[in-house]
């Protein structure tokens, strides 16, 4: 007699409805998955899981009120054992590597295919990691880059103020007056992209909003150090 698998209940975050509806389906119709949960914003995601305790946490990036990375986040400071699967259409390398740091497992874009999408939530469950061949490449790239930069250069400034490579780079032009519009131009990057890792340096240093960002920067001379090395 054949093996009952049994059924892995997930909770599925995303802020569009039709793009939840869509997941769901999809999830649902192969019979051993079930959406036990869905939430439309990051706050709904993190009580969601916190009450349900799912075998999975399917979350977007970009959410209201709380992103996925930081319900990921949250999560692993709560002790909640949940597996975490990302799925987003970024494939910047700062998202990546912020999923990993924040303790999920897979990373998927939304572009990829129903078989792969079914394989890493599956990967995902088993608590395997699983992260397409796109985002492996830009993670290994980093990963490797992140390691030549510190063995090349150790930290002699106090500390590089838990910034990404990418948020440096971005606070740097901050500082030298370039707008969100223009950093996305030259980055390649969407606006929105910008305008999260532009929260991610504000919380990360302390102040709530640009002007204040900027007045750190001009009297904390050990952060205007580390931004001049470049």
């Amino acid at each position: 007699m054949e093996e009952t698998r049994k059924t892995i209940k997930a909770v599925l975050a995303d802020d569009h409805g039709v793009v939840r509806s869509g997941i769901k389906s999809l999830l649902e119709s192969e019979g051993d998955i079930e959406v036990i949960a869905e939430a439309e914003n990051g706050q709904e995601a993190l009580h969601q899981v916190g009450k349900l305790t799912p075998d999975l946490a399917i979350l977007d990036v970009r959410m209201p009120e709380m992103n996925g990375l930081e319900v990921a986040r949250n999560m692993q400071k709560s002790g909640i054992d949940t597996k975490v699967l990302i799925l987003s259409m970024h494939d910047d390398e700062d998202y990546i590597l912020q999923a990993v740091e924040s303790g999920a497992l897979g990373y998927l874009l939304k572009g990829s295919s129903k078989d792969e999408f079914l394989k890493a939530v599956r990967t995902v469950y088993k608590g395997e990691k699983y992260f397409s061949a796109d985002v492996s490449r830009i993670f290994i790239n980093s990963y490797l880059n992140i390691k030549k930069d510190k063995s090349s250069s150790p930290e002699a400034s106090g500390g590089n103020y838990d910034l990404t490579k990418r948020e440096k780079q971005i606070l740097t032009m901050l500082v030298d007056g370039i707008g969100n519009k223009d950093i996305a131009e030259k980055l390649n990057k969407s606006i929105r992209t910008i305008e999260t890792h532009r929260f991610n340096i504000m919380k990360k240093l302390g102040v709530n909003n640009v002007v204040e960002l900027l007045k750190k920067v001009e009297e904390d001379k050990a952060l205007k150090d580390f931004l001049s090395q470049g």
